[in-house]
């Protein structure tokens, strides 16, 4: 089987975040005035797609709310316009970042939406100055926010998380194997690589062993960087690893996992097809974690 590695469909395609013209008023009226910068309006923490595709519009075309400077590709300027939840009545036509998440996964627009998004929720969830209550004030396009009365400012939270597949036996032989998970919430045969997020005072490695022992009592040698991938939900990093297990019985916690299983490729493969193991969607960094240990792509996606 080839061994070429699976892009992370969501790190792929980054823009320049212009972090230097947040704050330059000159530079910002002037890309906003020009019609060939490119606004996505979010209503709330949800955008609308049309006819299947998410529909940027030119700043003219933007309704008012607070502005949030994306960044440029190509030589085009992107912007998100924050607005009003969308009404009662017209909120199924507008999607959560889960439901854009198959829009985005092979465009270059995806980085530029998880930006958009992960701001949004950020606004939507920090209303208040943690250390007074005052009211804030979003500056530096939509990157700040800045309490009136006492003038502490806020920034951008990323929460960071491991997301691993561990694998057992002789690398690339028929007998090497690889363990993946069920949540209780997931219907039988819907299973994934292990994940968690990194508590204080921890190094990403160690926080790799201790959710994979957590979880399923499988203790972890060898951890190797793989790759990441933001995930706004609402305000994730991925960070990718593979892990090699020093222990194979599996004591699952009942809480977070409910089900752990090591699979060969054949097994992994036979199942697949079968339609009895459901692997995540192309676009997560978990199928690229199984489809690298595989060696090639596999049929099906939740």
């Amino acid at each position: 089987m080839s061994r070429s590695l699976p892009h992370v469909a969501l790190s792929a395609h980054p823009h320049d975040r212009h972090g230097l013209h947040r704050t330059d008023d000159s530079w910002l009226d002037r890309v906003w005035a020009d019609a060939a910068t490119r606004v996505l309006v979010v209503a709330g923490t949800r955008v609308r797609p049309v006819d299947g595709a998410l529909r940027w519009v030119a700043p003219s075309e933007a309704p008012s709310g607070v502005r949030l400077l994306l960044g440029e590709r190509d030589g085009v300027t992107y912007f998100a316009l924050l607005a009003a939840p969308p009404a009662d009545e017209e909120r199924a036509e507008w999607l959560p970042l889960r439901g854009v998440l198959g829009l985005v996964q092979e465009s270059d627009a995806g980085p530029l939406v998880l930006h958009a998004i992960g701001l949004a929720e950020w606004h939507w969830a920090t209303r208040f100055c943690p250390r007074c209550g005052g009211a804030l004030e979003s500056r530096q396009e939509g990157h700040v926010l800045a309490c009136t009365a006492c003038g502490k400012e806020q920034f951008p939270r990323t929460d960071a998380a491991v997301i691993m597949v561990v694998t057992d036996g002789e690398p690339g032989t028929e007998s090497e194997r690889c363990l993946l998970g069920r949540s209780p919430q997931w219907p039988e045969g819907r299973f994934s690589t292990l994940a968690g997020f990194v508590e204080p005072g921890e190094t990403i490695e160690d926080a790799v062993r201790r959710e994979v022992f957590e979880e399923t009592g499988v203790k972890v040698g060898e951890v190797t960087y793989f790759d990441s991938q933001p995930w706004p939900l609402p305000a994730s990093l991925m960070l990718g690893f593979t892990g090699r297990a020093i222990s194979t019985e599996i004591d699952v916690d009942e809480s977070e996992i409910a089900e752990a299983r090591w699979y060969t490729r054949a097994q992994m493969r036979a199942e697949a097809e079968a339609g009895t193991l459901m692997l995540p969607s192309g676009v997560s960094i978990s199928r690229s974690l199984i489809e690298t240990w595989y060696g090639e792509p596999l049929p099906g996606q939740w």
